[in-house]
């Protein structure tokens, strides 16, 4: 796992099993991404593996960061516990290899 301070947005870089070996760097990283105070991308496209702790690293980030979470390109295990969690419903997915503009997990302007 990579956490990337981006213009505008934190981006996490997932690959492997995300599983509850990686419990503490989990928590860093979400950490990390709640005081940097910044929306967030989530890059899930290799990701191999996820148990209930991913799922719990994404409903964190999904809560307790501002703009809605962005995931990019999910694998099917991904999308399956999105969706059986009900958590796709407070996230963005992407299905794109574009790079994502910050903008796109920031909320509209109310004007």
């Amino acid at each position: 796992m990579h956490a990337l301070l981006e213009s505008g947005c934190t981006r996490l870089v997932l690959s492997g099993e995300i599983d509850l070996t990686l419990n503490a760097e989990l928590t860093e990283a979400v950490a990390d991404a709640e005081a940097a105070g910044l929306p967030v991308q989530v890059d899930a496209r290799h990701v191999t593996f996820m148990d209930s702790s991913g799922i719990a690293l994404l409903a964190r980030l999904a809560s307790r960061t501002p703009g809605r979470l962005v995931l990019i390109k999910p694998p099917d295990v991904v999308r399956f516990l999105l969706e059986v969690t009900r958590i796709g419903e407070m996230v963005d997915v992407i299905d794109t290899d574009e790079p994502v503009p910050a903008s796109a997990a920031t909320p509209p302007d109310p004007a």
